[in-house]
C-alpha cells in the first residue's frame, strides 16, 4: 500500500547489482513512483546503460526518476575484502554516500550481501552502542509474520551482540508493523533455561534484564507458530533457518502441484480447491516478503534478493519508503538510550 508521508523520500537504487539486470529494476521503479507520489528515485549505474534502460521503458522523462553515475559493478560472487578495497566507484558504494551526503533517505540493493554489509559498515557507520548491523526479514507465519534477525550479516556473535539484536527488532516490530510490546524470543535448542551455549544462555539473561517483553527461549518451529513477534539468533543459525523455510514452502507446493494433477479426479479436486491454493501460494509467496532491513547503521539500508524480480524489487522499495517514513535508525537510537543507558560497545 502506498504510504502518504509529510515530505518527499528519495532511494537511491544500486541498479546494476543482482541477477536480472537493470531492466527489472526500471520497470520496479517506475511502479514504485505510481504508488508514492511523493517519491523519488535515483538509479545509480553507468549512465548510458540505464539511459537506455529508461528510453526502452518511456520513462527518460519522468523528473522524479534520475540517474546518478558510477562506473563499476560488485559481482554476486566478488569478496567483500576486496569490494570494499577495489570497487570505490562502484553502484553499490555509489548508492550508499548518497545516503552518507543526505542526498537520498535510503540505499537498495540487491548485490552481493557480504559486500553490502561490509560497504555499509565503512560508509555510513553503526550507531552508538551497535557493534554491528544485522539483517531482519518478516517471515510468514501463523496470523501474519515473524521479524527475525540476523539473517546472515554476522555468522559469529556476542551474547552483548544478541542484545542489540532483540532491542533493533523490537523497534523494527513496533514502528513498521504496529505491535505494541512485541513477545521477543531467542533461538535455541529447547526452551529450558539449561539448554544452548554458554553465549546463548548469557544473551538470555542480558535480554531477561531489560525492559523488552523477552519471554525466553524459543524453538525452529517458534518461528511459524505465532507465538513470538520477533526471534533472534547470529547470523549463521539464522540464515540456515531462512534458507530451510524457503525451500520448504517450495517444496509443499510442488508436492502439492504433483497430487493434484494425478489422474482426472485429483485434477477435477484441484479445480474445485483452486481458491484456497491460489490462497495459499500467495501468503507463502517469497516475494511478498523480499527486502531485508540492514538495522543499526545511520542511515536506512534495505538488501533485496538478487534474483528479485519486479514484483519483488517493488515490495523492496516499499519498504525503503517506509523505513524512511518512520525514522528507523533514530527509533533505535533512542530505544537503545532508553533500554540500554550509559552501556559501552565491546
Amino acid at each position: 500500500m502506498p504510504v502518504h508521508h509529510p515530505r518527499p523520500v528519495t532511494i537511491a537504487v544500486d541498479a546494476m547489482s543482482g541477477d536480472r539486470g537493470p531492466d527489472v529494476v526500471v520497470r520496479a521503479a517506475c511502479t514504485a513512483l505510481e504508488r508514492h507520489p511523493d517519491l523519488e528515485i535515483m538509479l545509480v549505474g553507468p549512465e548510458d546503460q540505464l539511459g537506455e534502460c529508461l528510453r526502452n521503458n518511456d520513462a527518460e522523462a519522468s523528473p522524479r526518476l534520475t540517474v546518478s553515475h558510477a562506473t563499476e559493478v560488485v559481482a554476486m560472487d566478488e569478496s567483500p575484502r576486496e569490494a570494499l578495497r577495489k570497487k570505490k566507484d562502484s553502484s553499490m558504494r555509489r548508492a550508499l554516500e548518497l545516503v552518507k551526503e543526505e542526498h537520498a533517505d535510503a540505499c537498495v540493493s540487491a548485490g552481493n550481501t557480504g559486500a553490502l554489509v561490509a560497504k555499509s559498515r565503512f560508509v555510513l557507520k553503526t550507531m552508538p552502542g551497535i557493534s554491528r548491523p544485522a539483517i531482519v526479514s518478516a517471515i510468514p507465519a501463523r496470523g501474519g509474520h515473524t521479524c527475525m534477525l540476523d539473517l546472515g550479516a554476522n555468522t559469529d556473535c556476542t551474547s552483548d551482540q544478541l542484545l542489540q539484536f532483540a532491542v533493533m527488532g523490537s523497534v523494527i516490530a513496533e514502528d513498521l508493523f504496529g505491535l505494541s510490546a512485541p513477545r521477543v524470543g531467542l533461538l535455541n535448542i529447547g526452551v529450558e533455561i539449561i539448554k544452548g551455549t554458554e553465549v546463548i544462555q548469557e544473551a538470555g539473561r542480558l535480554i531477561a534484564n531489560t525492559a523488552l517483553n523477552y519471554i525466553g527461549f524459543v524453538e525452529g518451529h517458534d518461528i511459524f507458530s505465532g507465538r513470538v513477534d520477533v526471534v533472534v539468533a547470529d547470523g549463521f543459525i539464522g540464515n540456515v533457518a531462512l534458507k530451510t523455510s524457503e525451500g520448504a514452502y517450495a517444496e509443499i507446493l510442488d508436492i502439492l502441484r504433483e497430487e493434484f494433477t494425478r489422474g482426472p479426479a485429483r485434477r477435477a479436486m484441484a479445480l474445485a480447491t483452486r481458491p484456497i491454493l491460489n490462497t495459499l501460494r500467495e501468503r507463502l509467496d517469497p516475494r511478498r516478503y523480499n527486502g531485508a532491513s540492514l538495522v543499526g547503521l545511520r542511515g536506512v539500508v534495505i538488501k533485496s534478493h538478487g534474483n528479485a524480480d519486479e514484483m519483488a524489487l517493488g515490495n523492496a522499495l516499499d519498504l525503503a519508503v517506509l523505513e524512511s517514513q518512520k525514522g528507523v535508525p533514530g527509533q533505535i537510537g533512542q530505544r537503545l538510550a532508553q533500554l540500554l543507558p550509559d552501556r559501552e560497545v565491546p
